[in-house]
């Protein structure tokens, strides 16, 4: 297939230099924001179909450092509403999520923690992150998850995600400030005319705005 004349110039033979992206992203967002972002270490605690969309998002925006955590490899279910392809069938979605990230940003650091994320381990997995987005399963997970992080590490901020299941009615998923370092992003329970099912859309309306809330705590916006 020909490549057009306006495609020509963005170096798609290749990967782009590390000044290349600090010149786009910069030239985009503005110096202040690249400069921030790219000084940033963000946690991400489980990579279903929250964690998954959340740290390809984050990727995108220039965030310095990911520390990603989970246990469990890529399956075929999983692909309804997580951010994988085909061939990532198999394989730890710790590896599966870094390629997905490169793919997008080659200049993001990356920490894996290929192990289940507990009350226990928690705060020293993602002791280095100023913010941290709580990505996980079961309402117990979570809660054990928020507590030791709460507890252990003053002064970290958390984005957990709460509810979007279902599909239609998107705008029940919206971000609450639920204490000093807290903040909930969901329908947070709102199970009116929602079907108990997990598809994309729903699941990825959220990640944005774990995602965005994100942004906002480090550039000190509203949320």
């Amino acid at each position: 297939m020909p490549i057009r004349k306006g495609v020509a110039a963005l170096n798609i033979e290749r990967v782009p230099s590390k000044e290349e992206y600090a010149v786009a992203f910069s030239s985009r967002n503005g110096q202040d924001v690249h400069e921030t972002m790219g000084k940033t270490t963000v946690g991400i605690a489980g990579l279903g179909g929250l964690g998954s969309n959340i740290a390809i998002m984050l990727a995108r925006t220039g965030v310095g450092k990911l520390v990603i955590a989970d246990f469990d490899s890529v399956k075929l279910p999983h692909l309804n509403r997580q951010d994988y392809l085909y061939r990532h069938l198999g394989l730890m979605k710790t590896d599966a999520t870094e390629e997905m990230i490169l793919a997008v940003n080659p200049y993001v650091k990356i920490e894996k923690h290929q192990k289940k994320i507990t009350s226990e381990n928690a705060a020293e997995i993602f002791k280095d992150c100023s913010v941290v987005c709580e990505a996980m399963d079961k309402w117990e997970e979570k809660k054990d998850f928020v507590n030791a992080i709460l507890r252990n590490c003053p002064g970290m901020m958390i984005v957990a995600g709460s509810g979007m299941a279902g599909y239609g009615r998107s705008n029940t998923i919206h971000t609450d400030k639920s204490l000093k370092e807290l903040y909930i992003c969901g329908d947070q329970g709102d199970l009116e005319d929602r079907a108990p099912v997990v598809l994309s859309p729903r699941a990825t309306i959220c990640a944005g705005h774990m995602a965005n809330t994100v942004l906002a705590i480090i550039m000190n916006g509203k949320v």
